[in-house]
């Protein structure tokens, strides 16, 4: 099956002819995991690689310091609308224009805030296939420019049922009409290694599509719409009045929640605080094996 809303992704080929469009604002949103010392990982800014390198006239948009919750311990958490708003404003996105998001990974960072975007009524806002990686393994131009675009307007329009909490995804554990998918590894589902958020394992009865498993390890560009739809349809998404997405932190599970979408579901969700919250909490269920 085709995407049936394949206008949220975009090919390098189309960024390369649309780059220097008045109304174009690109993205670097690039962050890092990275091991804490105690066995956990911490929230790391990209910034930094965004200033060594970044597709020409792409700004940062920086999930760690502007775009999470510190008002929470948990890890990438949405934000106030307030404060999305001021800092997508910063950037140049609002009114009259396109936000092309991409990182320099496995597009999970990019689509993190495409769902954000979403979540506050942003509709013209793309994913870059394949991100940094894929542009330049064809070629492409990089620099180490500041963009020069000034702020605009951005009027928020927030949107219910785009992010869910703990006592929804509880609840939709038994109510059999909703689908709960893990989007981390097949090893972290398990219970038998990679990180784990204070209990190995998963949330008791949900199924698994990695968000590492829908990219081309060699281009990073999403794999044919047609093996996407499989992988979902295999765990019963395709049965589901409902689908709701967690990883670690919102990240990965954000990348399911955007293929979710090209495909066509039209009621999806993403758990935000995730396993960060559900396995430090034991009295919430899980499973291992």
């Amino acid at each position: 099956m085709a995407f049936k809303h394949p206008e949220f992704l975009v090919e390098t080929d189309w960024l390369a002819d649309h780059l220097n469009d008045s109304d174009i604002r690109v993205l670097d949103c690039t962050a890092f995991n990275r091991p804490d010392g105690s066995g956990g990982i911490r929230a790391e800014s990209g910034r930094d690689s965004w200033a060594e390198e970044h597709i020409p006239g792409s700004g940062h948009a920086d999930l760690v310091t502007d775009l999470s919750d510190h008002e929470t311990h948990f890890r990438y958490m949405l934000p106030q609308v307030p404060q999305l708003a001021k800092a997508f404003s910063t950037y140049g996105v609002g009114a009259g224009t396109r936000a092309v998001l991409y990182d320099s990974t496995s597009g999970s960072w990019a689509t993190r805030i495409w769902w954000m975007l979403r979540a506050i009524g942003f509709d013209n806002a793309y994913v870059l296939n394949g991100g940094l990686h894929k542009w330049k393994l064809e070629g492409r131009p990089v620099d180490t420019d500041q963009p020069n675009h000034g702020p605009n307007i951005f009027v928020a329009k927030p949107r219910a049922g785009l992010m869910a909490d703990k006592d929804e995804v509880l609840a939709a554990l038994g109510d059999g009409s909703t689908c709960v998918l893990n989007a981390l590894s097949e090893e972290q589902h398990l219970g038998t290694g990679g990180a784990n958020y204070g209990r190995a394992g998963r949330i008791a009865d949900t199924v698994n599509v990695p968000a590492g498993d829908l990219i081309d390890p060699v281009t990073h560009a999403y794999l044919p719409s047609e093996q996407l739809a499989e992988k979902f349809a295999h765990v019963g998404a395709d049965r589901a009045e409902r689908v709701i997405t967690y990883c670690g932190g919102g990240i990965a599970a954000s990348n399911d929640a955007f293929i979710l979408t090209l495909l066509g579901y039209e009621n999806v969700a993403v758990y935000d605080a995730s396993m960060s919250e559900w396995a430090a909490d034991p009295s919430l269920p899980m499973q291992t094996g």
